[in-house]
C-alpha cells in the first residue's frame, strides 16, 4: 500500500508539472476549433494529462447523444465513462485527432489514451517539441461512427462552447 501511495504521489506531481506546460489555442486542423498545445518538450511515454469530466454510465451517455450533447466522451467501460462536454475547464478535451475528418499534411497523432485504474490519461507516443499540438488517436470505431452519422443525416453541429 505504501509503495502504491508513493508511486501515486510521484505521478500526481509529474502530472501537475506537465499540466502547467499546456495551453489551449486554435488548432492547426481545419474546422477543428481549439487544440491542446505544449509549451515545453514532452518525452516519449510521458503521461501528459488526465482526461477529466463528469463520470456517467454508458446508458446515460446514449441519452445525451439523442440531445446532441456529446462529443467529449472517454469510454472506460459500460459503468464508467468520462464526459467532458460540460467541463471546458478540463483541457484534455481539446486534444484533437490528426487522423480524423480534417487532416493537414505533416500532422500526425503523437499520443494515445491510456486507461489506468478507471482514469484516462493522454500519453505521448514520441518526443514532442515545445509548441507542438497534442494529437491523440480517437480510434477507427469513433470515426466510422461519425462518418455513418454524417452520411445518414444524423450529424448536427455541437452546442458546446469549445
Amino acid at each position: 500500500m505504501l509503495l502504491y501511495s508513493y508511486k501515486h504521489l510521484i505521478l500526481q506531481n509529474l502530472m501537475k508539472n506537465v499540466l502547467m506546460k499546456l495551453k489551449v489555442k486554435k488548432s492547426q486542423l481545419p474546422n477543428a476549433g481549439k487544440g491542446l498545445f505544449t509549451e515545453a518538450p514532452i518525452k516519449k511515454g510521458e503521461k501528459i494529462i488526465e482526461y477529466k469530466g463528469e463520470i456517467i454510465e454508458w446508458k446515460e451517455y446514449k441519452k445525451r447523444v439523442d440531445n446532441n450533447e456529446d462529443g467529449y466522451l472517454l469510454f472506460v467501460n459500460n459503468k464508467r465513462c468520462i464526459d467532458a462536454f460540460n467541463t471546458p475547464q478540463h483541457i484534455a478535451r481539446y486534444a484533437n485527432d490528426a487522423a480524423g475528418l480534417s487532416r493537414t499534411k505533416g500532422l500526425r497523432n503523437n499520443c494515445y489514451y491510456d486507461i489506468v485504474g478507471g482514469k484516462g490519461y493522454i500519453v505521448s507516443t514520441r518526443n514532442i517539441k515545445e509548441g507542438e499540438e497534442i494529437f491523440v488517436n480517437y480510434t477507427k470505431e469513433y470515426w466510422d461512427c461519425i462518418r455513418y452519422n454524417i452520411k445518414h443525416g444524423h450529424y448536427k453541429p455541437k452546442k458546446s462552447k469549445k
